[in-house]
């Protein structure tokens, strides 16, 4: 991937940025999905997770709150959410 320089960055860094993951309902889901979160930040912790559970209960969606340090981190962060077998969605 090509580096972005700073200048055309859409996202100042350091910021608190917001991640929303989806997947289905599971006991575990949160408390997975936050041990992940902090493999990338140190300092989350749950009281920076939003949880939603969808209209009929079948899914679950957490809204992230990291603080976001590079580019790097997040695109880190994306890729094992995105590849983790409990979650459908990552925006």
């Amino acid at each position: 991937m090509q580096a972005i320089p700073p200048s055309e960055s859409l996202i100042e860094y350091p910021s608190d940025f917001p991640i929303k993951v989806m997947g289905p309902t599971h006991i575990d889901f949160a408390p997975t999905i936050i041990l992940v979160v902090q493999k990338h930040d140190a300092d989350f912790h749950e009281g920076k997770m939003e949880v939603r559970p969808s209209a009929k209960g079948n899914y679950t969606g957490l809204t992230c709150t990291v603080r976001a340090t590079s580019r790097e981190q997040l695109d880190a962060l994306y890729t094992e959410l995105s590849a983790h077998p409990m979650v459908k969605i990552v925006m």
